[in-house]
Parts: C-alpha cells; structure tokens; sequence
C-alpha cells in the first residue's frame, strides 16, 4: 500500500523518519509531497495513494475525487475540520484523527499565554477559578497543570459525565452559563461543530467576573468576533488570549494589554507533538490496512 504524507507545513525531520520506519515496517510505502504551493500538486500526488496522512492540509470533494485508489485519510492532530467528512463517506473513505497526542502541548501553551496576560503588574494564578469548557484529552491536561499552580479547577462538557469530572478532582458545573458566571479564567477546547462556532459571545462572555480572561487554543470558528469585540470594548477589565488569530485582528489590536494573539496557530508546535501526532497517524493507517481497525474514524 501507498502511503502518501502530504504536508504544505511539513513534520519535523524527526517526525517524518519516524512515519517512514512505522510504514515501511508494516511493509508499505511512503511517498512525501512537501511545502507544496499549489493544489494541482496535491491532486496529482493523490492519485495513486491508498492512504493519506496530513496536517492542516484541505482534504476536499475534489482531493477525494482525485484520489481513486484512496482508502483512509489520517488528520496528525485532534481537530479535523479541514477534512470534509461527507465527501469523504461518499468517497468510502475513512476518515481519522490523532486525538490526545498534541494535548499536552496545548496545555502548556494556555499557561504561557495566561502568565503572560499577566503582564507587569498582574495578578497571580494561585487560588483563581479556573474553567474548561470541554473535558477531552486538553482539558484534562489544562486541569492537570492548573493544580500545580494552584487554581481552583472547574469544568462544564455535555459529553463527559460529571462524575466523570468530579473523579479527576475537579469541580463539575451545570452548564456553561454556570462556567462563564463561577470562573475568573475561562479555557476553550471545545470543536468547531455547528452547535459550537459563534457560541462564544457577547452574552456568554459578559457573564465573567470583573478581570476575567478568556482563552482560546480551539478553533477561531467557536469565537464571535464582532460581539467580543464589542463587549470589550464596553468593559475595560477583559482580557483575550489566543493562539488563533482572528478575522478582526486590527480591531482587537487595539485593546493594547488586553489582548494577544500568536502570529499563527500554535497549539500543536512542539517538537514532542509534531513527533507524536505523526507516529501515530502511521500506526493507525497500519492498523487500519491490517485488522481493519478503525478507533479513530470520525465519519461514521
């Protein structure tokens, strides 16, 4: 079987040797399109691959229908919303993703991004309310670092059993709302799903504490970016962080000391993750060509 790495922003090296000595151990190929600038690339290179592993990369109607011999697409990483999961049901094509293995990274990176929207004269973590909306494989690593800061933890997910939450020693609350009310610092890791882009609003945010921070290391999709704005801009107290840089960048901009965005997504940009997530997305596509295994398809 082909196995084809298509990546506009390649793996690290380390990465990349370590996808090659998974699929070939396997006793398939690997094929590697890198830094392509163009589609046409990435269409002609589809063409006679059975399996595809990407990063932020589009995977498309189109792609899909390029790629005839196409049998499973694997996303390094745990969004993958840059794969449309009907075309690719329509196509037979399996669809996954990496979950958990950059969750560590993006932990750590809230906690830099928080330190820092301390600034000069801040305050410190110690003893804040700290909340996550979303317990995945993220949150519970938000949570986990946020003890040793000493925060308050709390965390609201629709899919995770509170009992669930309450086990890892954190405060499960009722809802959102309830999060948004309680907490001093709110952490998104909640997927880009129609019931979730723009949920993040005027009304929802305007329910923090006075000196609350918002931070986003999810997707920009889930932010209401007007109304954020708007809300910020009627209170003076609010911090934004986020590793996404919005839309509306040169609006939010001019909340200077309030705001801060990374100049790209950030999340997953460590050394660790990037070896990690790629590993793993060999593994599964052998997994897949042996017992056809399928943990992690998210078209079903």
């Amino acid at each position: 079987m082909k196995v084809l790495v298509a990546t506009e922003k390649p793996f690290a090296a380390a990465a990349v040797n370590g996808i090659k000595a998974e699929v070939e151990a396997a006793g398939n190929e690997l094929a590697l399109l890198e830094k392509y600038t163009e589609k046409a690339q990435l269409l002609d290179a589809v063409k006679d691959a059975d399996a595809l592993i990407i990063r932020s990369d589009k995977v498309d109607a189109e792609v899909l229908d390029a790629a005839k011999q196409l049998k499973i697409v694997v996303r390094a990483g745990a969004g993958y919303d840059n794969i449309d999961l009907a075309a690719a049901t329509a196509h037979n094509v399996v669809a996954e993703n990496t979950p958990g293995q950059n969750a560590n990274a993006v932990a750590e990176l809230v906690f830099g991004l928080l330190v820092m929207a301390n600034g000069k004269s801040g305050s410190e973590l110690l003893g804040k309310k700290l909340g996550i909306l979303a317990f995945g494989n993220v949150g519970r690593n938000v949570a986990r670092i946020a003890k040793g800061f000493g925060m308050d933890v709390y965390a609201y997910d629709a899919f995770c059993p509170a009992e669930v939450i309450e086990k890892a020693g954190v405060h499960a609350v009722a809802n959102q709302d309830a999060l948004f009310e309680q907490c001093d610092v709110v952490s998104l890791h909640i997927p880009a799903t129609p019931e979730t882009k723009q949920s993040i609003n005027y009304a929802l945010v305007g329910k923090m504490k006075k000196g609350g921070i918002l931070v986003n290391t999810a997707r920009k999709e889930v932010i209401n970016e007007p109304e954020l704005i708007k809300l910020m801009q009627e209170r003076e107290d609010l911090k934004f962080v986020t590793d996404i840089m919005p839309d509306a960048n040169d609006e939010f901009a001019k909340f200077e000391g309030r705001y801060f965005s990374t100049p790209k997504k950030m999340g997953a940009q460590t050394a660790e993750a990037n070896i990690n997530a790629g590993i793993a997305a060999a593994k599964q596509i052998n997994a897949f060509f042996k017992d056809g295994d399928t943990k992690f398809q998210v078209n079903k």
